[in-house]
This record gives structure tokens, C-alpha cells and sequence, in this order.
């Protein structure tokens, strides 16, 4: 196998394990604004804050012995407390905005509620920064300092070796993970009540109601599941990057959005496919383009220029017309 195949292969598997993520991220982008055509701001910060309750768990389980562990089964519970936890903190959190930023906000002028989503977002962003001081101590939900994420999985961290390629543990892992979460998301919007009352919320929300739906519940669904994606997204880059800041969800929330609007922001696959294909450009363009480690954060946002200019919907959206 040539050196440029190798090198080509290993950046396909980092690019989409990236990709993954950036997903992940992306279909709670999508389903707020599909729902109330709101973009959510503050939800790359609740993938923050799914990296940061996966970082106290794994501190938690390492000081009371627990990991790392030896035994499958153990290991297994180990996984199972990584992601469960932040999913149920996230998907309280994400409900908790939505109940109190955005609800009463919702029969005023849109500008009042992305005002609302980016004040939220710096409320999470600081909040976790900022110390008080006390009794000579002083406390902080986590502080201004990047932390180094627990190894619980050592297992996870040794690459194999495939020819020339190298696969660490962890990117299959969350490209299947990824697969799984989106196969399940899609039987819960297509087959289940829930799902066709958040179809038919996102079609027209005043038809919705007077059909019986309870409209504020749909929307309160709609943020649980995606902030509870959120979560597992910030569980797998903090063991994948082993690196949890009060400010990592500002950078992939913004890639996240912009992988969203390529999709076809509103629709979930287009938010999957515009994830995986943002994840590939990045990884690419650092890869193999002269000094590409300078323009990489840029790739993405010259992309969401290129769609707004070129095809505004997105490669999966349909012809819309926004509503004034």
C-alpha cells in the first residue's frame, strides 16, 4: 500500500469519527429549528456540559476504586455510567432552558430569542468558569483550567494496527455509536406518537395544537432528545480528546450549526450527512494541504458561505420560504 493511500485511509477514519461528533451536535441543531424554527445557540454549550459531567463521573469512579476495571462486565458499567449520567443531567438541562429562556419568549420577535440563546450560552460558558471565594477556599462548578479526562478505559487508548493505518478503539466505537443513536432517533420520529406529534409540530404548530396536540410538550420532547445527543457527543470527544474546558462546545457547536445549515438545516439525515462531510473537509484540508493546521477551523465557515450563496436549503433541504 502506497504511503499516499495510507496516509489517505487513516484520515478518512480520524475525519469520521470527527464527522460523527460534529453529528451528533448537529441534529439538535436541526430539530429545534425544525420545531421552532430557533436556532438554539446554547447547545454547543450543553455538549459542554455532557464533556464536564463525564469528567466528574470518571473522577468519581476512579476515586472509589471502581476504575480503571478488569472485568467485562465491569467495564461494560463503567461505559453505561459515562453516558448515562450526562444524558440525564443534559436532557434536564436542555428541557430547563427551553421551560424558562425560551418558552415565554416564544410569541415575541425572533431577534428576542436568539438574544435570549446567546445570553444562555455565556451564562453555561461562565458559569463554569467562574471561582468564589470562601472561608480562605476557593469553589467553582469547574474553573477556568482545561482538565485532562480520567482514563477508566485504558483498552481505548492502544491503536491497532491495520497495514499502515491506525485505529484507535474509540473511533469505531463512536462512528457506530453514532449509527446506532441515528437509526433509533429515526424509528422514535417515524413510528412512535411522540414522533409523528414533533412531525407534525415542525409542519405547522397552530394546526398541531388545534388537533389536540400539546405543543409545549412536543417542544419540551424536542430539546430532551436533542441535548441528551448532545451529552454522548461531549462524553466521546472528552475520552477521544482527553481534554474537558468550560469553552470547548463554542468551536464544535459553531461547526455543528454549520453542518446543520449543509445538510439542510430541519432535516436529521442532512444533519448526519453534512456532520461526516464537514468532519472529512477538516481532517483533509489538515492533512494534506500546506500548512492546512492554520486554515482548518476556517474550512468551515467558508463552507456555510459557499451554501448560503449557492444552495441556501442545503444538500437535503427542500425549496422553504421563511415566514415574517
Amino acid at each position: 500500500m502506497s504511503d499516499f493511500l495510507s496516509e489517505l485511509l487513516q484520515q478518512i477514519v480520524n475525519g469520521l469519527s470527527l464527522g460523527a461528533i460534529y453529528a451528533l451536535i448537529a441534529v439538535g441543531y436541526t430539530m429545534v429549528y425544525g420545531v421552532l424554527r430557533l436556532i438554539n445557540f446554547a447547545h454547543g454549550d450543553v455538549f459542554m456540559i455532557g464533556a464536564v459531567v463525564a469528567w466528574y463521573t470518571g473522577k468519581l469512579l476512579v476515586r472509589t476504586g471502581h476504575a480503571p476495571a478488569d472485568s467485562a462486565m465491569m467495564q461494560v458499567m463503567l461505559v453505561l455510567a459515562l453516558l448515562l449520567v450526562p444524558v440525564l443531567i443534559c436532557s434536564v438541562l436542555g428541557f430547563t432552558i427551553e421551560r424558562f429562556a425560551y418558552r415565554p419568549l416564544r410569541n415575541r420577535p425572533r431577534l428576542a430569542s436568539l438574544i435570549t440563546a446567546i445570553g444562555v450560552s455565556m451564562l453555561l460558558e461562565y458559569g463554569m468558569q467562574t471561582e468564589v471565594a470562601a472561608g480562605g477556599a476557593k469553589y467553582s462548578l469547574f474553573g477556568p483550567t482545561p482538565q485532562g479526562m480520567p482514563s477508566i478505559l485504558p483498552w481505548m487508548e492502544n491503536a491497532l494496527q491495520i497495514g499502515n493505518v491506525f485505529i484507535v478503539p474509540i473511533d469505531p466505537i463512536i462512528m457506530g455509536l453514532t449509527i446506532a443513536l441515528m437509526v433509533g432517533l429515526s424509528l422514535i420520529i417515524k413510528y412512535t406518537r411522540m414522533g409523528m406529534a414533533i412531525r407534525a409540530v415542525s409542519h405547522r404548530v397552530d394546526t398541531a395544537a388545534l388537533m389536540g396536540i400539546n405543543v409545549n410538550k412536543v417542544i419540551s420532547q424536542t430539546f430532551i432528545l436533542g441535548s441528551a445527543l448532545a451529552a454522548v457527543g461531549g462524553v466521546l470527544w472528552a475520552i477521544k480528546y482527553t481534554k474537558v474546558e468550560p469553552l470547548m462546545g463554542l468551536m464544535p457547536g459553531i461547526k455543528a450549526f454549520v453542518a446543520a445549515v449543509l445538510g439542510g438545516i430541519g432535516n436529521i439525515y442532512g444533519a448526519v450527512l453534512g456532520g461526516l462531510l464537514l468532519g472529512l473537509v477538516e481532517v483533509l484540508v489538515e492533512g494534506f494541504v500546506v500548512g492546512g493546521s492554520q486554515y482548518r477551523d476556517g474550512v468551515a465557515f467558508v463552507i456555510l458561505i459557499a451554501v448560503l450563496l449557492i444552495k441556501p436549503s442545503g444538500l437535503l433541504g427542500g425549496s422553504t420560504h421563511e415566514k415574517v
